[in-house]
């Protein structure tokens, strides 16, 4: 690299402080079905210790919440997770894979480098629609899912499937007890179509600090640093976390963020009918609720069964809220993820 260059970086700041103030809205568009899969496999933290010796299961629950989460066959890849989701979303809403003109699939474990998994997807239900992968690891179905509301809020799609799924069992390290035990696999999947003008984004925001880029990585596999024996004799090809500045930078991050968009919308946490946030740890989301001065109760959580499911989070929650009768029409659903990049996306959305 230029010597030039390499000085101009040193000088850029890392990791500001202050989160973005943009935001936009997007109304007019409705989520119409909600679905999800996760794979058979249970994996406890008990079977988690049988795997890594240095795994307490109790210190697990107690520092994460999880007691257990959903692992991939070996015969099982996003796609299968994806293609599952989606189906079963269809199935609930009632219409058809043919009516379906958009296909999005927000996952950072695709099945290959190329192919999109989404292409894989399409071909699996039949679809007649375009399909395309969005890259932004946890915060994969925000980013997924406001831009299918794009294309249906200017009429050009009138039912975009949007779909959430990591298969991060994959690329974590079963030795590492930092990082192993976090994660788990699963997917889940939305239904957009037109909606009145009082449902939609209320308020959103998306955003990144790549300047945090390596506090959430994988070293090894991209046209970078290929693949090379010593990057997996060393283990750079597995995921590698800063857990500690991960955390404080996500409560942070995700506090900030909330407030911007309510603040945006005109509201208070007292509108928000349920909080639907990234399930990456039971403390983050406690932290979270604590510092907005918010009852835990109001936000769903299901960490405790499936980890950290990355871009299948989100989703994942909304279905099963969805199917406890935890969302009416009207209600206003506070979604935010958050992950690697360093990126985030928060939303209030009009259900």
């Amino acid at each position: 690299m230029d010597e030039a260059l390499i000085s101009t970086a040193a000088k850029i700041p890392r990791l500001s402080n202050a989160v973005t103030r943009r935001t936009c809205s997007l109304m007019g568009v409705q989520i119409v079905g909600t679905g999800s899969y996760v794979p058979k496999t249970v994996r406890t933290n008990l079977q988690m210790q049988e795997l890594c010796p240095d795994c307490d299961p109790a210190w697990i629950e107690q520092r994460t919440g999880i007691r257990e989460r959903r692992i991939v066959g070996v015969d099982e890849s996003t796609c299968d997770l994806a293609v599952a989701a989606a189906q079963n979303a269809l199935g609930k809403a009632g219409v058809y894979a043919k009516d379906v003109d958009l296909l999005i699939v927000g996952t950072f474990t695709p099945d290959y480098h190329c192919p999109s998994t989404a292409c894989l997807v399409q071909d699996r239900l039949g679809l007649d629609a375009p399909a395309f992968d969005i890259s932004a690891a946890c915060s994969g179905f925000m980013y997924a899912v406001t831009t299918g509301a794009q294309y249906v809020a200017t009429g050009n799609a009138k039912l975009a499937l949007v779909i959430g799924a990591d298969s991060n069992s994959r690329i974590v390290d079963p030795q590492d007890r930092t990082i192993a035990p976090l994660f788990g696999d699963g997917a889940g999947a939305v239904l957009l179509s037109a909606g009145t003008l009082e449902q939609g984004f209320k308020s959103y925001q998306l955003a990144s600090d790549g300047s945090g880029s390596g506090m959430l990585d994988r070293p090894c596999g991209g046209s970078k640093n290929p693949i090379t024996a010593e990057g997996i004799t060393s283990g750079q090809h597995f995921l590698q976390m800063d857990g500690r500045n991960v955390f404080k930078w996500a409560v942070r991050t995700v506090v900030e963020s909330i407030e911007i968009v309510l603040e945006s919308a005109q509201m208070t946490v007292h509108d928000i009918s349920l909080f639907a946030l990234h399930q990456a740890n039971q403390r983050i989301i406690d932290a979270v609720a604590q510092k907005l001065n918010v009852s835990s109760d109001r936000f769903f959580n299901n960490v405790h069964k499936y980890g950290n499911t990355s871009a299948g989070s989100i989703p994942l929650v909304l279905d099963e809220a969805n199917s406890e009768g935890r969302i009416d029409r009207g209600d206003t659903i506070l979604m935010c993820g958050f992950g690697a990049g360093l990126t985030w996306g928060t939303s209030l959305f009009v259900w």
